[in-house]
């Protein structure tokens, strides 16, 4: 029922209705890391349950997206000095298109933990967009493998090196830029990447006292449809803002005062499951009610995780539950109403990749290559306990029955063979 609720909301607020062999996003179609594929696989190893293996060159953390039989991604030389999509068949894990997209001459710093390739594509019908940042953004088409635009000139000092992703709403690519010396969101036209809006943050936020780290963010938005009409929700540092996702209007806002928002917003049940940023250990996660217009600081704020909130990691909602993993462990259950503790565990490694949550499963991967299924419930049940050889540091897709699974060196299609090939 939740899955029905999830596809008509996205219908609405300008997503078309996915087949399930599609991952156009890097949370997949309803943006939130749910899937409705019921018989992904539970067990894996390097020897078991992998359809294939494909080493992917050079180096990027970007989840990959899946459209028909093709599934892309982006990379990076490690000194950030080019920019790559890569195009793999779905089927046979065989190169398609390797396309060197952006020759950077004076690449921007980045964090080490960081890459030069970690904003995640979105792909649709013939077309997949890749985002590299303040590096530049292009369109592809995914037949030929032509560039059909690019732009260089939507650009802000990362410090850190670019994480946000582009998202596709109706007719618009909206990206985010949010760095050290400027903070703004701008819609392009899918078609020929020509602006449409731009919206820039308050700057009356940004006081001389909040410089660096403390102004920057690394937010992908969400749309929901709220009150009848849909919003892009935008979770950058210091406030979350609502907007009308068209024109860029800004509706509504919380403000935190916490920068280098990570974690992507989920929703349901009438709320938003804001992540604030923060460094880790400091990141707070807030419950705010939909709806309202202006500042709603002190009246829609529901209730606030203080302690081992996510950072990089996106939760999950499933139910009346709510699933999220600090990026040193902590797994935890809140009740979505209260944010009352239902459980938590405390799991080896440190984790960054999103959660994925399928029909009676959750798949939470840590920076190792391990990944732990769950049942969603009031107790915590193991399934199963998989590793591969390398870190998983980007998110899982879908396809089908497959998981694809990307680790630092390779990417993975994970499918039992009794489940047959999509």
């Amino acid at each position: 029922m939740r899955l029905c609720v999830l596809i008509f909301v996205a219908a609405f607020c300008g997503h078309p209705v996915y087949a399930q062999g599609e991952w156009p996003d890097w949370r997949g179609p309803t943006a939130d890391g749910h899937t409705a594929s019921a018989a992904l696989p539970l067990h894996w190893s390097e020897s078991e349950n992998v359809v294939w293996k494909t080493a992917i060159h050079d180096h990027g953390f970007s989840t990959p997206v899946v459209w028909g039989k093709q599934v892309w991604l982006t990379t990076a030389k490690e000194d950030g000095t080019a920019l790559y999509a890569v195009g793999i068949d779905s089927e046979t894990g065989k190169a398609i298109h390797d396309i060197e997209v952006f020759i950077v001459e004076n690449p921007q710093r980045i964090n080490p933990n960081n890459t030069f390739a970690t904003p995640s594509p979105c792909i649709e019908e013939g077309r997949v967009y890749v985002h590299f940042g303040t590096a530049g953004t292009a369109c592809i088409d995914t037949a030929s493998g032509e560039v059909l635009w690019r732009r260089t000139d939507l650009n802000c000092d990362h410090m850190q090196g670019p994480a946000s992703s582009p998202a596709l709403f109706e007719d618009l690519l909206i990206l985010h830029l949010e760095g050290t010396d400027k903070q703004y969101s701008v819609a392009l036209n899918k078609t020929n990447g020509e602006t449409v809006w731009t919206y820039n943050r308050p700057p009356e936020l940004y006081t001389p006292d909040l410089q660096g780290v403390y102004v920057k963010s690394y937010q992908t938005p969400v749309f929901a449809a709220i009150g009848g009409q849909a919003q892009m929700i935008s979770n950058g540092a210091l406030m979350v803002t609502g907007h009308e996702p068209r024109t860029g209007k800004e509706l509504w806002r919380v403000r935190y005062r916490d920068d280098s928002t990570i974690s992507r917003i989920v929703y349901g049940n009438g709320l938003l499951f804001v992540n604030t940023g923060g460094s880790p250990g400091a990141t707070q996660l807030w419950a705010i009610r939909e709806g309202g217009v202006g500042d709603v600081t002190d009246t829609h704020v529901v209730w606030k995780l203080t302690e081992d909130a996510p950072h990089q990691s996106s939760p999950a909602l499933v139910d009346d539950l709510l699933y999220m993993v600090s990026d040193l462990g902590v797994l935890m259950c809140l009740e979505a109403a209260t944010g009352n503790r239902v459980w938590s565990q405390n799991m080896d490694g440190k984790f960054g990749a999103s959660l994925l949550a399928a029909p009676g499963r959750i798949y939470v991967s840590n920076m190792k290559g391990t990944t732990t299924v769950i049942a969603p419930g009031r107790e915590y049940r193991e399934l199963a306990v998989n590793q591969l050889d390398d870190g998983l540091w980007a998110s899982p897709a879908v396809t089908g029955n497959a998981l694809v699974l990307r680790t630092k060196t390779h990417l993975y299609r994970i499918e039992e063979a009794k489940s047959g090939r999509s």
